[in-house]
């Protein structure tokens, strides 16, 4: 489904936001699910109170724990300020979760029997101005002769349709892997917290799409971080798993550095050497 990029200025604004755009660290981090906002012209997408603040609707804690490694790391981070009902611009839009009609246990009746045109329409609201926010971004870091690292910062619930998630946080990646080797490689040293690889998600459910287009396209070292969010529940909790974080990548990146290469600089190296 192609989506043009023609949402206004102000548009793109109310919809992402790049916090500490001047920060001095190498890394980029994004809070795709920050936010449980719906617009009011959607009406709470005909949700209950429960659901509409629920974990279906936001990823809670995440855009506190992304603010605290971004002041600690002095980091960009890039938000969005719509709920993921709306759009989850986590998502391409030809995905059926893009605008999900059910989130894990519960419909979505806003979200029913929309057409081809209204879901077009939400993606080039809410997810365009997003993916060219942060596109625009990571393109002007390149031009000035700083690659980013992305680090995409996520929460998930800890019971999911009736099932207790044992894992405590998660290293994701896609066809890259190198920065969450080098993460996992560091877990005992930094994270007293049972982790583990692409669980509780993994590509095969479709949540790689960010660090993909963002990250793994451009050749860019990459990582997507999942917090289970009990532990992410109140501010002395949130600011613990920030600084846990933050210590834990700069710790794999160093391990990295000098002599590693993102996905596409180990591709030209091997093209140039076969």
């Amino acid at each position: 489904m192609p989506v043009e990029s023609n949402t206004a200025a102000s548009d793109s604004q109310s919809v992402a936001e790049v916090i500490n755009p001047q920060g001095t660290s190498d890394i980029v981090l994004v809070c795709e699910h920050a936010s449980a906002y719906i617009p009011p012209e959607f009406h709470d997408l005909d949700l209950s109170p429960e659901a509409r603040l629920s974990h279906i609707a936001w990823d809670p804690g995440a855009l506190a724990v992304a603010q605290a490694m971004s002041a600690g790391l002095d980091a960009p981070l890039v938000v969005q300020h719509i709920s993921r009902l709306v759009y989850d611009c986590n998502r391409p839009p030809e995905s059926s979760r893009a605008v999900p009609e059910v989130s894990e246990i519960f419909p979505v009746p806003g979200n029913t029997g929309l057409t081809p045109a209204q879901r077009r329409d939400r993606a080039a609201r809410f997810y365009v101005p997003f993916r060219d926010t942060l596109g625009a971004f990571i393109e002007q870091r390149i031009a000035a002769g700083r690659p980013p690292v992305i680090v995409t910062i996520h929460s998930f619930t800890p019971v999911y349709q009736g099932e207790r998630r044992e894992v405590e946080i998660g290293i994701l990646h896609d066809a890259d892997a190198l920065l969450a080797d080098a993460m996992l490689a560091r877990r005992a040293a930094h994270c007293g917290h049972l982790v583990r690889r692409n669980d509780p998600y993994g590509p095969a459910d479709g949540v790689t799409h960010t660090i993909i287009v963002h990250g793994v396209s451009r050749g860019l070292l990459n990582v997507m971080i999942e917090v289970r969010n009990d532990l992410i529940a109140d501010a002395a909790s949130q600011q613990r798993c920030a600084g846990l974080l933050a210590a834990w990548v700069t710790a794999a990146l160093a391990d990295l550095r000098p002599g590693s290469v993102g996905l596409a600089g180990r591709q030209t190296e091997k093209a140039r050497h076969a």
